[in-house]
C-alpha cells in the first residue's frame, strides 16, 4: 500500500474519499540552551566514565552529541568560565553615558545643597534684621 492510498477512506455510502490533510503549521523547534552548571555536571560525569560505551550511554541518556562534549571541554580547558555562562545579548552600555548620568546626579545634589544654603542665609538675614543686629561685613576674597 502506498502512502497516497493511506489517505483514502470509505465514507458512509461506501464510496472512497480522500482525507484532507491538517493545515496546522508545526511550530519551529527552539534551540536548546545549556546552563554552565549543567555543562560542568555533564563534563564531570563524562570524565568519570572508564568503561567502554559509558560516554555513549551518557550522551544518549542526555540527548547530546559528542561535539557538545568537545566544545565544552575546550571552553573549560581554556578557562573560559564566562564561555560556560549565558552571555547577555544586545548593545553594550556606553561608558560615557554612565559618566554623564553620574555627573547629572552629582549636579542635582549640588543644586539642592546650594538651594538649602541660600535658604539658611536668607533666614539668618531676616533674623538679624528682627533682632536689630548690624549686617555682617562682606569678606573680600584674598
Amino acid at each position: 500500500m502506498s502512502q497516497h492510498q493511506s489517505n483514502i477512506q470509505p465514507n458512509q455510502n461506501g464510496q472512497l474519499e480522500a482525507e484532507v490533510p491538517d493545515p496546522e503549521v508545526v511550530p519551529r523547534a527552539k534551540r536548546r540552551q545549556f546552563s554552565a552548571k549543567y555543562k560542568l555536571r555533564i563534563l564531570t560525569e563524562a570524565d568519570q566514565c572508564t568503561q567502554r560505551g559509558e560516554i555513549g550511554a551518557l550522551l544518549r541518556r542526555e540527548g547530546l552529541y559528542s561535539s557538545h562534549l568537545t566544545t565544552w571541554r575546550r571552553q573549560r580547558d581554556r578557562g573560559q568560565l564566562a564561555g560556560l555562562t549565558p552571555k547577555k545579548r544586545g548593545r553594550k552600555p556606553d561608558p560615557q553615558a554612565a559618566e554623564l548620568a553620574r555627573l547629572q546626579r552629582e549636579n542635582e545634589q549640588l543644586k539642592a545643597r546650594l538651594e538649602q544654603a541660600e535658604t539658611i542665609i536668607e533666614v539668618q538675614k531676616k533674623l538679624s534684621q528682627m533682632l536689630g543686629l548690624p549686617p555682617a561685613e562682606k569678606v573680600e576674597p584674598a
